[in-house]
């Protein structure tokens, strides 16, 4: 069981992330291999516009998994920042990149 002084901490390190990268993706497994086709899909959109971004793999630390949910108080995975903004999930970036706004976003 994951206590609130380990989400707590976690969430410290996320902010450290957010504020040392541009782009950061919290999902199943990492750029070179998702684990989940949600996953797959934005790395693939984000790869596609040839951008430069950092990944997280959350299968790989339950408490990730819990604090990145708290975190965006959003409850699904992935997740996008940019600029140390919550983008959304899977849904809402291929909605960005459909429209071309998410290559407005992006640094």
């Amino acid at each position: 069981m994951v206590t609130d002084a380990e989400v707590n901490t976690k969430i410290e390190e996320i902010r450290r992330d957010l504020s040392d990268y541009d782009v950061v993706l919290y999902m199943k497994g990492d750029k070179d291999i998702p684990m989940c086709g949600f996953s797959a899909q934005v790395v693939n959109i984000l790869k596609f516009l040839q951008v430069d971004f950092e990944t997280r793999d959350v299968l790989k630390d339950p408490i990730l998994r819990q604090a990145i949910k708290v975190h965006a108080n959003w409850p699904t995975l992935p997740q996008l920042y940019i600029q140390g903004t919550f983008i959304g999930g899977c849904d809402i970036v291929t909605e960005l990149y459909n429209s071309g706004e998410l290559k407005e976003m992006l640094p």
